[in-house]
């Protein structure tokens, strides 16, 4: 008797399969990190918001020329009532030359003085020590003691500079620094030397300072 059986296939062979290759992702950058650096970007777009940029270069160097002019001018003067003409015409000079400069620049950044904020405060920082340097001068002149204004002009335009220049670029300050430490100096020297350090000062510093907001900051 013949027996039939029924063949059954072996199953297939189970083999192990090799897992997927997983490639490494790169870690994204730290929380922190992005943090600093968004900070840094919005502390530096809020700080050229908040300076006023226009102050004059090549201006600035031409205030300084034309002090030193009036300077010699001022020298040859025999009397105080005509030395003080001299300085007052340079200073109306000035204003003209600075105030032309300054309006250029902004004209060619496109940041309009009227309605910057940051002009606004450089000009109410400004302001005030040069009103008291015109009230100064007028009752310094009334009494005769004219001979203090160098000290006088030299330290409240220095004040007036570093006051303003807290809202503009960082040489500002330095420049108005730099002034009233000659202002100062101007008190506990020789009447004489009054001109001398009015040339250094409105001549010597502007021309200086000038040149180097022309070279890194424009003109």
């Amino acid at each position: 008797m013949r027996l039939m059986g029924s063949i059954h296939p072996f199953p297939p062979r189970q083999t192990e399969e090799e897992p997927p290759v997983v490639e490494a992702a790169e870690e994204p950058p730290a929380l922190g990190d992005r943090a600093m650096d968004n900070l840094r970007f919005i502390r530096e777009t809020m700080e050229r918001a908040s300076s006023f940029t226009a102050v004059p270069g090549w201006g600035g160097a031409l205030m300084g020329v034309t002090a030193v002019g009036a300077a010699f001018a001022a020298m040859q003067q025999t009397s105080r009532n005509t030395w003080l003409r001299v300085w007052l015409v340079e200073a109306l000079l000035a204003f003209v030359v600075g105030a032309w400069a300054m309006d250029r620049k902004a004209r060619a950044s496109e940041t309009p003085l009227r309605y910057s904020g940051p002009a606004r405060k450089f000009a109410f920082g400004f302001a005030p020590p040069i009103f008291a340097g015109m009230v100064l001068t007028i009752v310094l002149s009334k009494l005769g003691l004219s001979k203090l204004l160098p000290g006088v002009w030299l330290l409240l335009y220095g004040t007036a500079v570093t006051t303003g220049g807290m809202f503009s670029i960082r040489i500002v300050p330095v420049m108005g620094l730099c002034f009233m430490v000659l202002g100062a100096a101007a008190f506990f020297a020789p009447a004489s030397w009054g001109d001398w350090f009015m040339m250094a000062g409105f001549g010597g510093l502007q021309i200086i300072f000038g040149f180097v907001i022309a070279r890194r900051y424009g003109g």
